[in-house]
Parts: structure tokens; C-alpha cells; sequence
């Protein structure tokens, strides 16, 4: 081995020693995310715990279980036949499948927009989206629900559906991506003869693809685990969403956890199949903004 190559390895050995945490700082961090972690994932497996959990076991036992000595499925088959989960359930996917693909296609051409192309009133705009963000959902419900009245959508799944189909932080967001974007590639396609919308489908877009994947889970997420706004604007049972559906469980069903905990369990599992097929590119966009050569 020559020499200079020796010297450079001793070099990183030296810095990798020096950048050595002491033992107590290490503990320290694992301790602190294990906490974390118990935090976070501990109630879903407390749930999904006492879904598997027999009748006759005590799910109010001390020291509780976490694992089940008499598992059982019978709970989610017990969820089925009390309400129409299933059909809830698909009620809920075509909700947040819309709700993904309006809001990734919207807030991509807004985000464009804003980040890209030099209009009149641009500045305008984005501080509309900001201030969007500072409102309170909760303030212009009524205002919400008597435009759906009025366009006969009240009762319908489009009608959900309508209010948070682009929402503002998502436009922020893809606005911050495409910002972070070198504006030499675009210059170079625009003196090729492409125009704007060839430089937005072909450069722009692929190389963001992991903050639309960021839009994606919260789109999903938010019209997935929405409650208040379904329960306001629908009226017939055939139509409710999961999230409804599970409060009537709870309801009319308080005394059987195991049934509550299968039907909870039933609402997260297609959060956490959408975040695992996504997460790739989830963790991706958070460095976003830089074109792959």
C-alpha cells in the first residue's frame, strides 16, 4: 500500500475517533428514541393486542398482556356483521384516492406556478395560500356546507370530497420543491424550444417525485382519518365513511373493546400498507430539490 494512501486511511480512522459519541451519550439517545418509539407505537399495539384477544380473556388485567393467550379473529368477523365495514371502508378509499390524485396533480401545477413562471399578482398569491393555512377548518364549515347545498352535492361522496381537494399546504410545499430546482436545466430546454408545460411534465416533475410522494401520504391521511366534515355533510348510511361508521360501532357496542379495537385496527392497516409502499420516497423529499444526473 503506498504511502499517501496509508496516511488517508489513518486520517478517517482519526476522525471517526474523534467523531465517537462517549457510552453515556449513546445510551442517552437510544434510551430517549426507545421512548419515543413506545409513545408512538405502543397504542396500536395495545389495539391490535386486544383485537386478537379472546372473550374469555381480561383485557383490563394487572400487569396487563400485551400478547394474546386465547388469539382470535373472530372480533373483525364480529365488526363485520354488526356494520357494514367493508362497504365504509370503500366509501373511505374512493375519498382519499381522489383526494390523492387532486391534490398531487393541483398542488404540482400551483406549486409550478408559483415557484416557476413570473406573473402579475404571483406574490398575491402565495400569501393567499399562506393565510389559507392560518384558518381554522372549523370556522368555515358552515360556509363550506351551504355552498354544497346550493351545487346539490350535499350527501355525496363528491361533496367530501370538493372541500379539500387541493389543499394549501400542499401547494407550499410543491412550491418549496420546485423552487429548489436549478433554473440552468429549465434554461437550457426553453433555448431547445420546449415550452412551459414540456419543462414541467419532463423536467420539473420527475425531479420531485419524492415531495409528491409527501403529498400523497398527508392527502391520504387527511381524507382518510376525517370525521367532522363527513359527519356534517352525509345523511345516508350507505354512504358514510369508515371513520362514521366506527363511531357508531363504538356507540351502540361501548362495553366490547375487542370489537372497537378490530374496527380501529381496520381503519389504520391501509395508512400503514400506503406509507410503506411510499416511504422510499417519503424520506426522499426531505432533501428534495436536486436533479439526479
Amino acid at each position: 500500500m503506498s504511502t499517501p494512501r496509508r496516511q488517508r486511511r489513518r486520517e478517517r480512522e482519526r476522525q471517526r475517533a474523534e467523531r465517537r459519541m462517549p457510552g453515556w451519550q449513546l445510551a442517552l439517545r437510544y434510551l430517549l428514541l426507545l421512548s419515543v418509539l413506545a409513545l408512538t407505537v405502543g397504542p396500536f399495539l395495545w389495539q391490535l393486542s386486544t383485537s386478537l384477544k379472546g372473550p374469555g380473556e381480561d383485557i383490563y388485567r394487572y400487569p396487563p398482556s400485551l400478547i394474546p393467550h386465547q388469539a382470535t379473529l373472530a372480533n373483525y368477523a364480529g365488526v363485520a356483521q354488526i356494520i357494514p365495514v367493508w362497504d365504509f371502508a370503500l366509501n373511505s378509499f374512493k375519498v382519499a384516492t381522489a383526494n390523492v390524485l387532486t391534490n398531487c396533480v393541483g398542488a404540482a401545477l400551483a406549486g409550478y406556478a408559483l415557484a416557476r413562471m413570473r406573473f402579475k399578482g404571483r406574490k398575491t398569491a402565495l400569501v393567499v395560500f399562506i393565510m389559507a393555512m392560518l384558518v381554522p377548518v372549523e370556522s368555515i364549515m358552515i360556509a363550506q356546507f351551504v355552498t354544497m347545498r346550493e351545487l346539490q352535492l350535499n350527501n355525496t361522496l363528491v361533496g367530501v370530497l370538493l372541500p379539500g381537494c387541493i389543499g394549501a399546504m400542499n401547494v407550499l410545499l410543491m412550491c418549496n420543491a420546485f423552487a429548489g430546482l436549478p433554473y440552468e436545466v429549465e434554461e437550457a430546454a426553453f433555448v431547445d424550444g420546449a415550452n412551459a408545460w414540456q419543462r414541467f411534465v419532463r423536467i420539473a416533475l420527475p425531479s420531485v417525485k419524492g415531495t409528491l410522494a409527501v403529498v400523497a401520504i398527508f392527502a391520504f391521511m387527511g381524507a382518510w382519518d376525517d370525521f367532522l366534515w363527513p359527519l356534517i355533510v352525509l345523511s345516508d348510511q350507505s354512504k358514510f365513511t369508515l371513520t362514521i361508521g366506527l363511531n357508531f360501532l363504538h356507540g351502540t357496542f361501548a362495553d366490547n373493546q375487542r370489537l372497537v379495537a378490530a374496527g380501529t385496527v381496520v381503519a389504520v392497516l391501509p395508512l400503514i400498507v400506503m406509507f410503506a409502499c411510499l416511504q422510499r420516497y417519503f424520506f426522499r423529499g426531505v432533501g428534495e430539490g436536486a436533479v439526479k444526473g
